[in-house]
Order: C-alpha cells, then structure tokens, then sequence
C-alpha cells in the first residue's frame, strides 16, 4: 500500500511517494523553471517569410514564435472538426509541399503547441500537430492513426493495436449516442501502457477526448494570443500519473491547492480525486515520513546498508554506476554467504534508489563476485522482482563474463541530483552543491519549522553572498511574506567563508 505528501508552496511544489513506510519517489518542480513544451494556444500569424518557409506567429509571450512549414498540417478553423489525411504532410513522404505562403496569411489566427522552448534570444518553436499527452495513451486529435509504441515487441502490436480501436469506437459511439463517427481522433500507445487493463485505457480515452473538447470549446470563445492548453503541472500530475489502486490517500497541506487539485479530480479523475485529504496537522508533512532526511541521503554517493554493507552511486552523462561493498559486515557463518546476503539487500536497495533518485539510461550494477550460481540467480531474481514495482519501464539482462549486470531504465524527467544541485565552482566541477535556490529554500522551510518550537525576537540567516542575494532580490518577496505569517523580523548576514550549500538560522 502507499501513500503520496504533497508539500506545496509559491516557490515550488515536492511530492513523495512513500510504499510501507518508506519514500519510494520524490518529483520536485519549481514554479519559475516550468517549461512551454505541450501547451497549446491560439496564435496570431504577426509576419510571413516565403525565402525561409516559416513564419512568426505571436502568441503572447515577449518573443514571437517560430513555425516552419514542415510543421504545419491541414489549416482549420479552431472548433471545427479536421482533416484526418492533411495533404501538406504529403512532403515527407516525397510528395509536394504547399508553399507557407498558400497556407497561413497576416493576422490568421491558428491553434498553435509549443515543440521547443525558447532558448537565448530564439523564440518558442511551434506545430500546428496538436498531441495531448495522458497517463498510458497519446492523443492526435487531428489524425485517425493507432499507433504503438516502438519499444512494445513486434508480436504484441498487432492485439495491442485492435484493443484500442475496439475502446476508441466504443468511447465514440456512447459520447455520440450509439453512432461511431468518422473521424475519431489518432491514439498512440505509449510503453508503460502494454500491461494496462482495459478499464485504465478506457479512462486514459475519455479523459484525453474530454480534454480536446474543452480546448475546441475555448478557441471559439477566447481572443488571439490566448493560453488555451497547459501541460498538466506536478500536482495534477500526481492524480493522472501516480495514485493507482494500491494509493490510501493523497495528503496536501495547503488549502487552496487541495480546493483546486480536488476540483480538476473531480472533472477528470473522480476515482483519484477521492483519495485527496487536506493535511491539517502541526508538524511540516514531510517530517511525517522523515522525506528531507531522503532528500538528503539521496543526493549522496554512499548508500548504507542495514547489514553494515554499502553502495556507491556514481552519476555521469553516459551512465549510472552502482558498486556494491561488504563494508563492515561479517555476520555470516562463512564468506560466501556474507557476499550472497550483502547482494540480495543490496538488490533492494538499488531498485529503490533508482526510484528515488530517478535515475535514467543505461545502469551498469557491479555486485560483489559470488562463487555460487544458485547464489547469482537468487540475487538477480530479487533484483528483477525489485524493479518490477517501478512505474517507470525497466529491463535488466544476467550477469556477464566480467560479473556486471547491465539494465536500462526510461527516463522521464531529470534525475534528482540534477534538479536540485549545479557543479560545485569550489571544486572544478568535479562534485556537485545543492543551488542557491535550493538552500534558500531549506532556509525558509527551517525556519518555519523553528518557529513552531521556539518564540524569539528574531531570526538571522547567515549563509553564502549566493543565497543572501537571492534573498534580497528574486525571494524578496517569499521571505517578507514567511517574516509575516511567523509573525517574527528576519534579518540576512552574509558570510563569503560560508559555502554555497551551507547555512545557520541563528536565534536572537
């Protein structure tokens, strides 16, 4: 059974999956890095460029947008049903292309998504293909196409692929009273839906259709250069993603967003949205379950074991490498069976670090050597059994000749230690430090946190010039508004012998 905490603020939101009592996942999103990629809005075509095949379309933000004609399918009026077979993608498969020029004009209005964020000073790259994204499927509103994941084997395709247009007619006909109609909107499978039961497909459909039909309904009644469509933020991608059957309760401890996050389950994700509980109590939420400890610990190298063995975690842009030590264990009768105990709880330990940590790509585990086979396949069966509770897709092949055992996991968003820490100046790059964002925000926590147990005249922060300056420039505003609900002045000193990821809240 699980749980999941939401620990909520205006700086940024940190969510913990937690399976017996122990944090299994930890997803952090911060309010001023969220990205444009997905969402979709109604643009205003601003200017026309023939020479280069593209054109800027405005769509509210300070830079225009860029749209190439390769990324531009059949025009229709928003709200309108389109075309299921546009001829102007004809061109990647070798036939001609309508010239930009034939397809938009100055001043049209076109629903337009984010394909790339804006970088420097290039704008937002856009596409006219509109894809929503649900938690097992990909919808295509303006195709008719049923596609299966790549990474799916060959042979499960094709059943794969006639389950999902017998749910897709079904979804059709009861939204329009028995008829199915003729354009029912492309779907694509995506890989962590190959196990799915037809129930959660059926609820992946109906969501993502109902999601298209508010966006029709929106382009119709709002201006150009409106945000019609936002990707989903972490808390609503708590409900779609993360609560299963297995879910107890999803705890958050702000008001609003639980007022908020209940009224989007219950439009979308009634089943998810019962299992919402406003956390009222006095103790910060995630001291329930110890999660800053995790946080803490998971962005380390060494892993201890319960046994007095370790692990050794070792994060790079090619790959993750996993070293398994005995350490200080020499509690079995014999050396073997010391190796052999190490391995297996090393083996849950790894699986759940993964978790934690999101690691992603290729993952190379060196365990110690045992002598034994039945020894070697005990640990790689636990190992397999370990990763078989991960959401996120796994495979891991057997030992090779060197003892190694190579697996790959998906990545899904950047690990933990890259979200939350830069390469450490002090040390040439060659470790990594929590950002001055980051600390700045364990400060403010921290000082919430002693405020519930102590009353005095004041708080002072000393910390780093980093985090003194953020303090009195972007967070400003955050750390007048914590000085105001404590009802207590904070002051800031800045100490440039401190560290960036070091910091006292000192009682005066």
């Amino acid at each position: 059974m699980q749980d999941i905490l939401i620990n909520w603020s205006p700086q940024e939101t940190r969510v913990a999956l937690v399976e017996h009592g122990a944090v299994q996942e930890l997803h952090v999103e911060r309010t001023l890095e969220r990205g444009l990629v997905g969402n979709i809005y109604l643009g205003k075509v601003s200017r026309v460029l023939p020479g280069m095949q593209s054109a800027f379309i405005d769509i509210g933000l300070e830079r225009t947008a860029f749209l190439h004609v390769a990324d531009i399918v059949s025009p229709f009026t928003p709200g309108s049903r389109p075309s299921a077979a546009p001829p102007e993608r004809d061109h990647r498969n070798g036939g001609p292309m309508v010239p930009i020029e034939k397809q938009v004009f100055e001043g049209q209005s076109l629903l337009v998504q984010v394909i790339k964020d804006p970088i420097g000073t290039k704008g937002a790259r856009l596409s006219t293909q509109i894809s929503i994204a649900g938690r097992l499927l990909v919808f295509l509103p303006q195709d008719n196409h049923i596609g299966v994941s790549q990474k799916i084997p060959p042979d499960q395709r094709e059943s794969l692929r006639n389950r999902m247009l017998a749910l897709i007619e079904a979804a059709a006909a009861a939204e329009s009273g028995g008829v199915v109609p003729v354009n029912t909107g492309g779907f694509i499978l995506r890989t962590n839906g190959e196990d799915a039961a037809d129930a959660e497909l059926a609820e992946d459909i109906a969501y993502l259709r109902k999601t298209w039909t508010r966006i029709r309904e929106a382009s119709s009644r709002m201006p150009a250069m409106s945000l019609l469509h936002q990707d989903l933020s972490l808390l609503q991608r708590v409900l779609r993603d993360m609560t299963s059957e297995d879910t107890q309760t999803i705890r958050i401890d702000s008001r609003e967003q639980f007022e908020v996050l209940l009224k989007f389950g219950l439009e979308f994700m009634p089943q998810a949205a019962g299992k919402l509980q406003h956390y009222k109590g006095e103790r910060p939420i995630f001291d329930l379950y110890s999660v800053d400890e995790e946080i803490a610990k998971a962005l380390g190298r060494r892993v201890d074991l319960k046994s007095g063995g370790y692990l050794v975690v070792d994060q790079t842009e090619a790959l993750t490498t996993v070293d398994v030590n005995t350490g200080g264990f020499v509690g079995a009768r014999n050396f073997d069976d010391t190796i052999f105990k190490t391995n297996l709880e090393a083996a849950q330990a790894i699986a759940r670090q993964l978790r934690l940590r999101n690691l992603g790509g290729i993952i190379i585990v060196d365990f110690i050597d045992m002598a034994r086979d039945d020894h070697r396949e005990q640990v790689l069966a636990e190992f397999r059994k370990q990763l078989a509770r991960d959401r996120v897709k796994t495979t891991a092949g057997g030992f090779s000749q060197l003892g190694l055992v190579e697996m790959t996991r998906k990545r899904t968003r950047e690990s933990l230690a890259h979200m939350l820490c830069e390469p450490c100046v002090a040390c040439g790059g060659q470790g990594i430090v929590k950002t001055a964002r980051s600390v700045a925000y364990d400060v403010m926590r921290e000082i919430l946190r002693e405020a519930r147990q102590f009353t005095p005249r004041e708080f002072r922060i000393v910390s780093s010039p980093q985090v003194i300056e953020l303090f009195l420039d972007e967070e400003s505003q955050h750390l007048a508004g914590l000085s105001d609900f404590i009802g207590k002045p904070i002051s800031l000193q800045s100490e440039p012998a401190i560290g960036q990821g070091q910091y006292d809240i000192v009682l005066l």
